[in-house]
């Protein structure tokens, strides 16, 4: 007979590892009560803080109506009722009933209908609480739904097929988020914890504290919250042998989350789809899941096989547009080796400067579309290109990438695109703005100005803490972009909202492009070049010979005011006797919509040609140096 101490052990193996052993309805049960714990205490909070509502609130109708005005006559009727104050408050008390009533005991069909009733409703609040709405609702309302349609329904068979949605929902949940994590740096090196504690939305000073104290616990607690959620669904093999402490270890980093990160919501919702985890992990041989149908993981493996070739068709689609130059472009291959693509358009009698765009950082010439058909209609001679290594233009360098390359590019473009007898106007947006600023040197006579368009600042990351604080999660978004669409997630991708404010000829064009993981790469590797420079860079501007015009975006100047010196700066750099320089604030434009909004890219376009009016006139050339600073 064994000893007591020789049988611990095996007890404790068995109340630590193996699957956690549920019952269909029981799994729904503790799911269902789990999710409406968190619809009740969201519903809550929205009654009490009816403010944010009503006018000036935080989710003004008025002002968030605006996010839906493409949308259809009969769904704007809709959403204007459902924001209605009396309308929202009816539902949200509703909620609070349904809720309630789903804590109680009882597996009655009525749950089924009180589930998906807070499906539903919860969906069509969101977008009435679009700012404040959070990972947890979206959640809820999954968990909701498949149970209430579980609940309503008759059938085994239908009923495993929406729990095993459930669980590979929350599988996909800790996988992506797991993955995502380790694209930054922060998370491989241990360091994005003590960085979370420290913010202000999520952290909290004593927790920041021990992370500081005991820096190696602090890293091995990121890495494990790391690990748990890229193998998360390892809780499936061998039987569910892992299921138990994979479980709950992802209960735990919920409940953790909740106490100190203030995520309270989290903790019902996320834990409210781990039963169904713990019914489909646990082998079809026990008792308790006697009679699962398990036809749903071959089912949605050949969904994701049919998606992956649709996706992968879909990728290759837009990689041929993407790289698909206009009708008329050409090619120059610079001193670097570097192949771009641009198209010079002269309309018939144009004369005078040439206006050659500059494209901002992961931006395509297309951005420009409403300022050089703008141009072009004036009669003014223009050159757009992609920078090396978007759309159609080839990155063929060899060495370390460094903003040099992109100046020395865009001279040889000039040099090849623009007849030698006309002098040539940078336009430049963004990064754009800064790579034409650093080209002025090597055009000499040739250049006649430079047009900043809310332009960057070598010194903005040392000078600017928005700037600083931003540089950060721009590398993230960059990373994260590129690694998604190399895996092939660019058919989930949504079209974003600015692309559907440029000309409709090119939005198809621009998508492919954007969609395309060649241009995050590209910015990537401006970003890394860019950051290293603009963090080195120390004293004054140098002097510039040459016109300039530089127009900042109203939202950019006014929420960091730095940012209008620094502009001022680049004004005041090409400040000579013989020189005009302009400069004006574009009302109501961000540092986006200057470009891609038809009425303020067409008013930057009407400034440009006043610009190149007054700067090509004989009068020019009369002592002219002030400098206009216009609202």
């Amino acid at each position: 007979m064994k000893s007591l101490p020789a049988k611990l052990p095996a007890k404790l193996s068995r109340a630590l590892l193996g699957p956690l052993p549920v019952s269909r309805d029981r799994a729904m049960g503790i799911s269902e009560r789990l999710s409406a714990m968190t619809s009740l205490g969201s519903s809550l909070e929205y009654l009490a803080a009816r403010k944010n509502i009503r006018r000036g609130g935080l989710n003004d109708w008025a002002i968030a109506r605006d996010g839906y005005v493409r949308r259809g006559r009969v769904t704007r009727k809709v959403l204007d009722l459902l924001a209605d104050e009396r309308t929202t408050t009816a539902l949200h008390a509703a909620r609070v009933a349904a809720s309630a009533a789903l804590l109680l005991p009882g597996s009655g069909r009525w749950r089924g209908a009180a589930n998906v009733f807070l499906g539903l409703s919860n969906s069509a609040l969101y977008p009435r609480h679009r700012y404040g709405t959070d990972g947890s609702d979206q959640v809820s309302t999954l968990v909701q739904s498949a149970t209430g349609l579980a609940r309503l329904s008759s059938s085994p068979a239908t009923q495993d097929a929406l729990l095993w949605y459930v669980a590979l929902q929350s599988n996909l949940s800790y996988l992506f988020s797991g993955w995502v994590k380790l694209i930054g740096k922060e998370w491989r090196d241990g360091s994005a914890l003590p960085g979370v504690m420290r913010t202000r939305t999520y952290g909290q000073r004593h927790v920041w504290e021990l992370t500081q104290k005991y820096p190696r616990s602090s890293r091995a607690l990121a890495h494990g919250v790391l690990a748990l959620e890229c193998l998360f669904p390892v809780l499936y093999l061998r039987g569910g042998a892992l299921a138990r402490p994979v479980i709950a270890s992802a209960a735990a980093f919920h409940v953790a989350n909740g106490f100190v990160m203030g995520l309270g919501r989290f903790v019902t919702s996320f834990t409210a789809m781990h039963p169904m985890v713990a019914y489909t992990s646990t082998p079809a041989s026990h008792p308790a899941v006697a009679g699962r149908d398990d036809r749903m993981p071959a089912a949605a493996a050949l969904v994701l096989g049919g998606g992956a070739v649709a996706a992968a068709a879909l990728a290759v689609s837009r990689r041929l547009r993407a790289t698909d130059p206009w009708p008329g472009s050409r090619t120059v291959t610079t001193r670097h080796g570097n192949e771009l693509c641009y198209l010079a358009q002269f309309p018939e009698g144009s004369e005078g400067p040439v206006a050659v765009f500059v494209p901002g950082l992961a931006a395509t010439p297309e951005h420009f579309a409403w300022i050089t058909e703008r141009l072009y209609h004036e009669g003014r001679g223009l050159v757009t290109y992609n920078r090396a290594g978007y759309g159609p233009s080839r990155y063929r360098a060899q060495g370390p990438y460094t903003l040099r390359q992109s100046v020395d590019d865009l001279v040889d473009l000039i040099g090849a695109a623009v007849p030698a007898d006309r002098s040539v106007l940078l336009v430049g947006h963004s990064l754009g703005g800064e790579i034409a600023r650093r080209a002025a040197d090597h055009l000499g006579g040739r250049l006649h100005g430079i047009v900043y368009l809310d332009s960057s600042h070598p010194a903005e990351l040392n000078r600017s803490e928005q700037q600083d604080e931003t540089s950060g999660a721009l590398r993230e978004s960059l990373a994260t972009y590129m690694v998604s669409l190399r895996t092939g997630l660019g058919a989930l991708l949504n079209r974003p909202d600015w692309l559907e404010n440029l000309p409709a000829p090119v939005r198809a064009k621009v998508m492919a492009t954007y969609a395309d993981p060649r241009l995050w790469s590209a910015g990537m590797r401006e970003w890394d070049a860019t950051e290293a420079d603009f963090r080195a860079h120390q004293g004054a501007l140098p002097p510039i010979d040459a016109h300039a015009l530089v127009l900042s975006a109203q939202t950019t100047v006014d929420r960091d005011p730095e940012q209008l010196l620094m502009h001022k700066e680049l004004a005041d750099a090409h400040q000579h006797t013989d020189r005009v320089v302009r400069s004006a604030v574009i009302e109501g434009a961000d540092h986006d919509s200057l470009l891609t909004r038809a009425g303020l890219a067409t008013d930057v376009g009407r400034r440009i040609v006043g610009f190149l009016d007054e700067t090509t006139r004989p009068a020019a050339a009369a002592p002219e140096n002030a400098l206009e600073e216009t609202r």
